[in-house]
């Protein structure tokens, strides 16, 4: 089997968003060696959402620390929510998000982290509800997807059940915080590279010290 990275991650996930740049140049760089699989984790499941005011407080402290610590930047736009929850009508649940992934996926199955970036810059950069249909519709213009058919597949029995089962694989790999990112290497093999924020640099180092004891071994006479 080609080596695959997992990449755990939640649209909402502040850590997420910083971490985004890193995990694109990554499988940017090892497109040619590593298969790449985007999971949802599912951080605020539906069932679960709450007005934005109930989380505005804690954002506005925490969005700070991600820009300080990654480089990334909060867009004014999003923002605007965090700054004045009372004036927001969001009910933020990561649901929708991950099912969009999924047939993004579908579509494009070599590009799972790249869409995963792209709905977490419409979200935390450009302000775009991503509980509401139409925050898609920019992202489905850009890459010509029929939009009939993903908003069909979007709001389907199907696709939501979808969406659960790879909640549930993320569960089953005992992932408890976002990012996570892990190295599958054959049936039976999997290698924790990071849970939680971690530079691109690290990341690299991680991932070429496996390959290395793979290619080690397969040497061996």
């Amino acid at each position: 089997m080609t080596p695959t990275i997992y990449y755990c991650y939640d649209a909402y996930c502040g850590w997420c968003y910083g971490f985004s740049p890193v995990i694109r140049q990554i499988a940017e760089d090892y497109q040619h060696k590593l298969a790449f699989e985007t999971l949802s984790g599912g951080m605020i499941p539906k069932e679960s959402a709450q007005h934005i005011g109930k989380i505005a407080e804690y954002i506005r402290g925490a969005y700070h620390t991600v820009e300080n610590t990654t480089g990334i930047v909060f867009g004014e736009d999003y923002l605007w929510h965090i700054k004045n929850p009372e004036k927001s009508d969001w009910f933020p649940h990561s649901d929708k998000a991950a099912t969009a992934l999924i047939i993004f996926k579908e579509l494009f199955p070599d590009k799972s982290v790249e869409f995963a970036a792209q709905l977490q810059k419409a979200l935390l950069y450009e302000g775009r509800d991503l509980t509401d249909d139409e925050a898609y519709r920019h992202i489905l213009d850009e890459y010509e997807i029929n939009a009939t058919d993903f908003y069909e597949k979007l709001n389907s029995e199907e696709y939501q059940e979808k969406t659960q089962y790879e909640y549930t694989l993320v569960k089953q790999l005992r992932v408890n915080g976002f990012p996570a990112v892990f190295l599958q290497t054959d049936d039976l093999k999997f290698f924790l590279l990071t849970r939680g924020y971690t530079n691109y640099d690290t990341l690299k180092e991680r991932i070429e010290k496996i390959l290395q004891d793979i290619e080690n071994k397969t040497q061996l006479p």
